[in-house]
């Protein structure tokens, strides 16, 4: 839904819109134990004017396209069909030029036995005791709702929108824990942030937050002392889980 209303976005005036499905199998090359793998590929096309090149490797940032390319929507539709692939073993490629874009979704084949459907536990909110918790992001609206989960779980939130803030706030305050966004525009990244956070308060707990699976700069952060990363979106049950569980360690 998501790639098929970007789709419908990116035409100007008379367009078409392709759904296409097929099989593949992508070899591993020998001596890089890469198992050869089945894939159903879903591919989805547009006739619209292009996505920049210099734009085709950010689109999966959560609000890069309503921040960089003032298209319409959360700014967070690419994420979620990125962290849903990789949720699933799977992965998204993109090819684009100025007379349209496709998107391919690999799907790994399951070739062993059927999978049963199960039905999914309570989304349970884990309760807190009035820690404080400074959330760190340049989105409003993410500091916003991140604000709500954690004031309805019992905890006691401050927010500011840039590292910068962060460090300037730190200075004559304290957290329990910090809830910090990895990736910030413009300045100071969560990973940078976070360095010049623990000269302040040395040992300070923190989670990273972000809209991609784990990068360099997560797991940088991750060695530096940071206690976990969650992934965005997410729900509030998630966060109020892994708040939880770091305020504990």
């Amino acid at each position: 839904m998501n790639l098929v209303t970007n789709g419908f976005e990116a035409i100007t005036g008379t367009g078409q819109i392709t759904l296409s499905t097929t099989n593949t199998i992508i070899s591993g090359r020998p001596g890089d134990n890469v198992k050869t793998s089945k894939y159903v590929v879903l591919s989805i096309s547009d006739t619209g004017a292009g996505i920049a090149e210099k734009d085709q490797e950010h689109i999966f940032e959560p609000f890069y396209s309503r921040k960089k390319m003032g298209r319409s929507g959360t700014g967070l539709g690419l994420t979620v069909v990125w962290n849903t692939m990789q949720d699933h073993n799977g992965k998204v490629t993109i090819e684009s030029s100025e007379t349209g874009t496709t998107f391919r979704l690999y799907f790994p084949v399951n070739t062993g036995d059927r999978i049963d459907s199960q039905e999914k536990p309570a989304q349970i909110i884990t309760m807190g005791h009035k820690e404080s918790v400074l959330v760190v992001d340049d989105e409003p609206h993410l500091r916003d709702i991140a604000c709500q989960i954690l004031t309805t779980a019992g905890y006691f939130p401050r927010a500011v929108a840039t590292g910068e803030e962060a460090l300037k706030y730190l200075e004559k305050h304290s957290a329990d824990l910090i809830l910090l966004d990895m990736q910030m525009d413009p300045g100071m990244n969560g990973y940078k942030t976070y360095q010049q956070i623990i000269k302040i308060h040395p040992g300070q707990k923190a989670i990273i937050a972000s809209g991609f699976s784990e990068s360099d700069d997560v797991k940088s952060a991750l060695d530096l002392g940071v206690g976990n990363f969650i992934k965005k979106p997410y729900t509030a049950s998630q966060l109020s889980h892994i708040v939880a569980k770091e305020l504990l360690k």
